[in-house]
């Protein structure tokens, strides 16, 4: 090694560069130098504070260096020129790290600053120095200091030079847990060492053994890190003028959705007041300037661009579909409020360690919320129904009409329409007969009329084909034979079992129930009232008579599928006398009652066949002349009987095209047959055809738009 001291230079040869060893620049400073305390402050700093280094406890100014060279030097020559330099005693083991070393400082150092770089080179090849009070320094292999108690930093350990000298340093957190530090920062720790931190965790503190540069990385760390988790963030409220502050938060929430939110960060929420009609801000105060600009802008006078339109119905009543519009409408505000409390409630019961989604977090939130607002309906928005016209009202933006009229043009479309024939026929059941269609000897599967069997007495089935297809229709749509002229019923000469009751046909639409009624009304005393007489003595009885409808009544609700095929719902329901009884003195009427319900499905120009409804009858007849039994036989005779009877209802539905013409094929044919049929079609025909539609006041706009203007 070689060290030229600054007030000694000396001119070197070129080529001849000599490479001193440390013991002879120790020989020599000793024969040029008379052996002083060294006193080594770094140049142009102030001085160092106890503890700062090898040479902390020096005064006066240290010589200057302006050159070293070490080539290969070993650690016992390395360790005799710190003694010499710092004037302390090294106490060293018998064994540390045996390796070389070579260090070039070209420019001009300090001692103070060339021990530090001999002290940092040492601790990278594995050996550490440590102070021992004033006297001595303590050389031990680096993995090992931290059981040789180094030395303990108090304050900043930002104040001393960067070196690798190995220290310790209590660090202790105020807001930031030190679990949660420890585990990131040993990544920076110098794992040769061996010294892992140790953390008290009661104290929120944690004792790092480590060199002090990185003690100072530590310290600089935490300064960054240990703040509160607000810091930063702070409250703003914007008092409104005009609008609303549910809806210029809601305008908020949809302005800054998506990437947007992730820009605004999550600490950002924004949240309304309606009771003071104030918005309250809590963000990053570098943001509030973005939301005083976004605010002021929403919040201004506006009046609402609303206007009133009928809407007129040509399918649909208007008060039905009135009422599913404000059904609509009211389920829509009231989704878009709970979506709006539950945001709320996500954004005010987050912690820190949870991420935050944005605003409108559930489907049904960010359906209502991040929807356009041409999409929605507004709060102006006002639906009444005008029976009279059968129209729909309606006011509010122009939005809220053009939303509305296509719902309706949905809405108020022409239901699928069907026509049920339907037969009603009376049956008497024989002894061997179970129900009216054995007698009848129809076969039915699924209750449809498929065929019938080869020794069905009392009917024959006109208009099946023994395959069991229903035959003797115009087309396949089932229209040509009427329902009676189909089943064919007929009675031979020898048995008439068979009556027909009703031969009915209804037409209704698609869901909409309709009703046959067969049978008579009887007038039946409902109630009494006994009240004393003005002009004579006792009481006057009068008695309130009401009609009870007695009879067959069929109702059917279809259910019109797109393929033609039909779902009915039937409900058949016969009342008939059953004997009469006396209840204060007024014979009134027994009435039994038998009620079916089916859920039958049906194509186009199927046969339904209903059956079941029994009602068993008894008859007592005789002609004695006495009530002596022999003798009264003897002129007379007497008889019982006992008739069992079945209702079978033939149902066909047949889907109407809404082409006259073909849905009016069988009542043509009726009228055909009809001796009065000619007259009854020629008044028909004679009708003149329907005035074509007038055009909407929409379509009579549109047209006036497109024509160019006249000069």
């Amino acid at each position: 090694m070689r060290l030229i001291p600054s007030h000694a230079p000396v001119r070197l040869v070129p080529g001849a560069l000599a490479f001193f060893s440390l013991t002879s620049l120790a020989t020599a400073q000793q024969t040029t130098e008379p052996p002083a305390p060294l006193a080594v402050p770094v140049v142009a700093t102030p001085a160092a504070p106890a503890g700062s280094g090898l040479l902390s406890q020096t005064a006066a100014a240290e010589p200057m260096v302006s050159q070293i060279l070490m080539r290969d030097e070993s650690l016992a020559q390395v360790l005799d020129l710190v003694e010499r330099w710092t004037g302390r005693t090294i106490l060293r083991p018998q064994s540390l790290p045996a390796t070389t070393y070579t260090l070039t400082l070209p420019k001009q150092v300090t001692k103070g600053e060339a021990l530090q770089a001999i002290e940092t080179l040492l601790n990278m090849n594995g050996v550490a120095l440590t102070p021992m009070g004033d006297r001595f320094i303590k050389a031990t292999a680096l993995n090992l200091v931290r059981s040789e108690a180094p030395e303990l930093i108090e304050g900043s350990a930002l104040n001393l030079p960067p070196s690798g000298r190995i220290a310790a340093k209590l660090f202790q957190l105020d807001f930031l847990r030190v679990t949660e530090f420890v585990p990131q920062a040993s990544t920076l720790l110098n794992q040769a060492l061996g010294a892992a931190p140790v953390v008290f965790e009661k104290a929120n503190a944690v004792l790092i053994t480590d060199s002090v540069a990185n003690l100072q990385r530590i310290e600089t760390l935490i300064q960054q890190l240990d703040r509160p988790i607000l810091a930063g963030v702070a409250s703003k409220s914007y008092t409104l003028q005009f609008a609303k502050a549910s809806d210029v938060v809601n305008k908020l929430r949809t302005l800054l959705s998506g990437p947007l939110a992730a820009q605004i960060g999550t600490t950002t929420t924004y949240q309304a007041d309606d009771r003071t009609n104030k918005v309250i801000l809590i963000s990053d105060a570098r943001q509030q300037q973005f939301f005083d600009d976004l605010i002021a802008q929403l919040d201004v006078r506006a009046d609402p661009n609303t206007r009133t339109d009928v809407i007129k119905l040509n399918n649909a009543e208007a008060a039905d579909v009135a009422t599913l519009l404000s059904q609509l409408v009211t389920g829509q505000t009231a989704a878009a409020r709970t979506a709006g409390q539950e945001s709320n409630a996500r954004q005010n019961n987050r912690t820190p360690a949870q991420p935050v989604a944005p605003p409108g977090g559930n489907a049904a939130a960010a359906v209502v919320q991040n929807a356009a607002a041409t999409e929605t309906f507004s709060s102006l928005l006002t639906i009444l129904a005008d029976e009279r016209s059968n129209a729909i009202v309606v006011s509010g933006t122009a939005d809220d009409i053009r939303l509305l009229k296509e719902l309706v043009a949905k809405i108020d479309v022409l239901l699928a329409q069907v026509r049920i024939e339907v037969v009603i026929a009376e049956v008497s059941l024989g002894d061997e007969a179970t129900s009216g269609i054995d007698s009848l000897g129809l076969r039915v599967e699924d209750n449809k009329l498929t065929g019938f069997l080869a020794s069905g007495p009392g009917a024959s089935i006109g208009g099946i084909g023994t395959d069991g297809a229903v035959t003797g229709f115009a087309d396949s749509s089932g229209y040509g034979q009427n329902l009676t002229a189909a089943i064919g019923l007929s009675t031979t000469p020898r048995k008439n079992n068979t009556t027909i009751l009703s031969v009915p046909t209804i037409v209704t639409s698609h869901n909409k129930e309709a009703e046959i009624f067969v049978g008579e009304t009887r007038p039946v005393i409902s109630g009494t009232t006994s009240a004393a007489s003005g002009s004579t003595s006792g009481l006057t009885t009068s008695s309130t008579v009401t009609q009870q409808e007695i009879g067959i009544r069929l109702m059917v609700t279809p259910l019109i599928g797109p393929d033609g095929s039909v779902q009915l719902e039937v409900e058949q329901e016969v009342e008939d006398v059953l004997g009469t009884v006396i209840i204060d003195g007024n014979e009134q009427p027994r009435i039994g009652r038998r009620t079916t319900t089916s859920f039958v499905s049906a194509n186009n120009g199927d046969i339904i066949v209903l059956g079941g409804l029994q009602r068993n009858s008894n008859s007592k007849t005789t002609s004695r002349l006495g009530p002596i039994p022999i003798i009264g036989d003897l002129f007379g005779r007497r008889s019982r009987s006992n008739t069992r009877t079945d209702l079978v209802f033939f149902l066909r539905p047949v889907v109407l095209t809404n082409n006259t013409a073909i849905d009016n094929a069988e009542v043509i044919q009726r009228l055909e047959k009809n001796p009065q049929g000619k007259a009854i079609k020629a008044v028909i025909d004679a009708r003149p055809a329907a005035a074509p539609a007038l055009p909407s006041t929409a379509e009579t706009e549109a047209t006036a738009a497109e024509q160019p203007a006249q000069p």
